[in-house]
C-alpha cells in the first residue's frame, strides 16, 4: 500500500497517462483520419468549442503542440480552406482564428464518428458512476492547474 503522499500522486499521474497512451492508439487506430490526421481534428475540435475567433496563442494553450508546429498546421488547414484568418480589430498586429463553414461540417463528421469509438472505449472499462467521477476529478484537476496560469477554456 502505498503510503506517502507523493508516492500515490506519482502512481495516478502514471496511471493517467498509462490510460492515455492506450486509449489515444486505439482512437489512432480507428478508420476516421482519412480526411484529418488526429492533430488536424484536435485544431478543428478546439476551434469548434470556441464561441467568437481565437488567437493563435491562445489556441496553443489548448491543443499539445509546440507554437511552430501549430502554426504551421494552422497554415495548412487554412490552405484547405477549413480554417480562416481574421484581423484582429482590438490589435491590428494579431490575426484571429475561426473554423469555416466547411471547417466545422469536417469537424462534425469526424466528431459525430469519434464520439461513438470514444464512449465505446470509455463505457467498456467504467460504470457510468465511475464515468461520473473520473469527470469529476478530471476537471477537478485542470482548474486547479488553469487558475495558477489564468487559462481559460477556449
Amino acid at each position: 500500500m502505498i503510503t506517502d503522499h507523493r508516492h500515490l500522486a506519482n502512481a495516478a499521474w502514471e496511471a493517467m497517462l498509462s490510460a492515455h497512451a492506450t486509449l489515444m492508439k486505439q482512437f489512432a487506430a480507428e478508420d476516421i483520419w482519412a480526411e484529418a490526421s488526429m492533430r488536424e481534428y484536435d485544431v478543428l475540435y478546439t476551434l469548434s468549442k470556441c464561441t467568437a475567433p481565437i488567437r493563435l496563442s491562445e489556441l496553443n494553450r489548448h491543443v499539445l503542440l509546440s507554437q511552430p508546429a501549430l502554426s504551421r498546421l494552422v497554415d495548412r488547414l487554412a490552405a484547405r480552406g477549413l480554417v480562416e484568418r481574421r484581423p484582429d480589430a482590438g490589435d491590428g498586429r494579431s490575426v484571429l482564428l475561426a473554423l469555416t463553414d466547411a471547417g466545422r461540417a469536417l469537424q462534425h463528421q469526424i466528431g459525430l464518428r469519434h464520439a461513438r469509438g470514444v464512449a465505446q472505449a470509455m463505457t467498456a472499462g467504467l460504470s457510468p458512476g465511475e464515468l461520473a467521477q473520473l469527470e469529476t476529478i478530471c476537471l477537478k484537476l485542470a482548474a486547479a492547474h488553469s487558475d495558477e496560469k489564468g487559462d481559460t477554456s477556449p
